[in-house]
């Protein structure tokens, strides 16, 4: 009987010294086990591995796909890191004192404020002011679940837009309803009520009974909690709730009836200086 030597195993083509009976299924490359990685198909050495990974443009891409409310988890992050900023210059802003703190001041909107030279700010500032933790989580939960609803469709140009002009909306309508009086105005919810009378006005478009669900009994409760609990800014939610309604018979228009896609973009937008610059002739 013939007897033939044992056969020879080629190198790992990364490691010389190391003998390996395994080859890359994608390249055919012997590669031993401590370089090959599991692929859905065999093993890919680490080249392979390397070329099947999408590039960083694609990656970012993809995940910036995903991200369906973005723009909204943005605002609720600046929302919740003004208040812990207000709530560490004062304790009492997290809801337990009976008088606002000077950062709370410093943010707030009231028609002596903004009667500085310097005071428009407060337009903007006070919808990111939030008197107590309950008073933050309310509007941050509604807020995540409007974004869920209207950043797809719209978009997070038009969607920040919308948002922008509800919230400048409700600062116009609580220095004209309650502007002469004393007290200190903030909150993100004229921005809020103003998604939520966006939404409505957008379902009702569509042949949709806007009572028969969610959207229609939170606007009607928040609606009759406005004007039934003492210390609610009237002015700010009603100027962010009808600021949003003008704005979703143009931004929520249905398919069978179509807006002008310009149209979509001006209306926010003429909203914001017309709010604005009807604020500024208010205080003055």
């Amino acid at each position: 009987m013939e007897s033939f030597p044992p056969p020879v195993l080629p190198a790992c083509y990364r490691h010389a010294n190391v003998a390996t009976g395994r080859s890359c299924t994608r390249c055919g490359r012997p590669a031993c086990g401590a370089c090959l990685t599991s692929a859905t198909i065999g093993s890919h050495c680490p080249e392979c591995v390397r070329a099947a990974r999408p590039t960083t443009a694609v990656r970012a891409r993809d995940w910036n796909a995903r991200q369906t409310s973005l723009v909204s988890t943005i605002l609720i992050a600046v929302n919740v890191a003004v208040f812990i900023w207000v709530s560490i210059g004062d304790a009492s802003s997290l809801g337990f004192g009976d008088r606002p703190g000077e950062r709370e001041i410093q943010l707030g909107l009231s028609r002596w404020l903004i009667s500085e030279p310097d005071g428009w700010y407060r337009l903007m500032s006070a919808g990111f002011l939030h008197f107590g933790i309950l008073h933050l989580a309310m509007n941050m939960i509604l807020l995540y679940q409007l974004g869920q609803m209207l950043e797809a469709p719209l978009g997070r140009a038009r969607f920040s837009l919308i948002y922008f002009a509800c919230l400048l909306g409700g600062s116009l309508g609580a220095l004209v309803i309650q502007g002469g009086g004393a007290g200190l105005h903030g909150g993100a919810s004229g921005a809020v009520f103003g998604l939520m009378g966006a939404t409505a006005v957008g379902m009702h478009r569509r042949g949709v009974n806007v009572f028969q669900t969610g959207i229609g009994a939170t606007l009607a409760i928040n609606l009759l909690l406005t004007f039934t609990i003492p210390g609610i800014s009237i002015g700010g939610h009603v100027g962010g709730v009808v600021t949003g309604a003008l704005l979703g018979l143009v931004m929520l228009a249905p398919p069978w009836r179509p807006i002008p896609l310009w149209a979509t973009w001006v209306a926010p937008i003429a909203a914001m200086v017309t709010a604005f610059l009807g604020s500024i002739s208010v205080a003055g």
